[in-house]
């Protein structure tokens, strides 16, 4: 945690002022939309002055803003806030004898900017993800080089406080990347009774029971699921009904869907993010489900640099839509609006963000001329 950390400022403004339509396009064909969306944004960091962002997207203002709201803090790739906003958790993806940090803020909505509550050892090296208990009262972090998942409770006032930490043995098939475990998301699933934590190293999901009545050991295995060997499971996301289950595989570039009930997984579809005839490197990495279920979007890196979009049929099975430039280098992470108006697309390597819109009835996607700065920016999450 570097020493800066103690009092934090928001730096310097940037902003983006494009339009994805002309002005009379905007004014006489289209409703005044007088939302704006407001995101924080997870960075990798390479000097004092980098660390969280906080953006704000008003389309009707055709106004598109970046500021960093906390510096100094060390690759906080991870950052999600609680349903009113008003409590702030990331980590700093780090390595050491005790391994990362967990850190908790509060947050000024009027201003934006954070001051520290808490920090904690992450229990493992590279913490990489976070997840909060429905009731707001636990998360837990993957810790991705350390192989390990570590949950911490949450009091009232932000305060956290290490529970447990489980350890993931084994390896899979591909020598480079699944050498020994590599837990990359957990997940609790929607009733809050379970969690699920994808092992891109030991090709398997775990299906942990949560009891947060248990002081010493809320979490208990329950099963271990095999994945495709050399498949790599990166990050999920459940269905709005919380029935279905939706799985990226980093190293395949594949999307695996699953039913889900009670903690049993049942293997439904695997659809590829790869088009006829491409051979260059993937890296699939992110997947998000749109307002009303009816679409999936997953990201993939590499050579790829795109974003896939597949539809669901009546009968319930999904089917590819497209696939489209994600309009950068390697967009590890992205993000849908909450209404599914918009999705917000984040480039590590080509250090920015773009916009694009998304048509509700097909799910397609489409460009616009919205694009910000940004150092790095590995995760987008919406405030309220």
């Amino acid at each position: 945690m570097k020493t800066s950390l103690a009092v934090v400022l928001s730096l310097a403004l940037f902003t983006a002022c494009s339009s994805p339509k002309s002005p009379s396009e905007s004014s006489l064909t289209e409703p005044m939309d007088t939302k704006t969306y407001e995101f924080l944004i997870g960075t990798y960091t390479d000097s004092l002055h980098h660390g969280i962002n906080y953006l704000s997207l008003s389309p009707n203002e055709n106004l598109l803003t970046v500021e960093t709201i906390a510096a100094g803090i060390a690759n906080p790739s991870y950052v999600i806030a609680t349903k009113d906003g008003s409590k702030v958790f990331a980590l700093e993806e780090e390595a050491g004898i005790a391994g990362g940090k967990v850190l908790s803020f509060s947050r000024n909505t009027q201003d934006q900017t954070l001051t520290l509550i808490d920090q904690k050892d992450s229990g493992g090296d590279h913490p990489c993800h976070i997840s909060i208990s429905p009731k707001e009262d636990f998360l837990i972090l993957s810790n991705y080089t350390g192989g390990s998942l570590s949950l911490f409770r949450i009091d009232s006032l932000g305060m956290l406080s290490h529970v447990q930490t489980i350890q993931h043995y084994g390896k899979s098939i591909n020598s480079d990347r699944q050498e020994k475990p590599h837990v990359h998301s957990t997940n609790f699933d929607r009733e809050g009774k379970r969690v699920i934590a994808a092992d891109l190293g030991t090709d398997k999901l775990y299906v942990y029971q949560f009891d947060p009545s248990s002081e010493k050991s809320p979490l208990t295995l329950e099963q271990e699921f095999p994945m495709t060997p050399g498949d790599g499971p990166r990050h999920m996301a459940f269905s709005p009904a919380g029935n279905g289950l939706f799985v990226v595989e980093e190293l395949t570039a594949t999307l695996d869907i699953f039913d889900y009930s009670s903690g049993q997984l049942t293997s439904k579809q695997r659809l590829s993010l790869l088009e006829s005839g491409f051979t260059g490197s993937v890296g699939a990495a992110e997947v998000r489900v749109s307002p009303d279920g009816k679409f999936i979007y997953v990201s993939n890196r590499g050579e790829a640099n795109t974003i896939s979009v597949f539809g669901k049929r009546p009968s319930g099975e999904y089917v590819w839509v497209e696939n489209v430039p994600s309009g950068g280098k390697m967009p590890r992470n992205f993000a849908l609006t909450d209404d599914g108006k918009y999705l917000l697309s984040a480039h590590q390597a080509s250090n920015d963000l773009v916009v694009f819109e998304r048509n509700p009835e097909t799910g397609k996607l489409t460009q616009t001329l919205w694009r910000a700065s940004i150092h790095k920016p590995v995760y987008l999450h919406q405030l309220p």
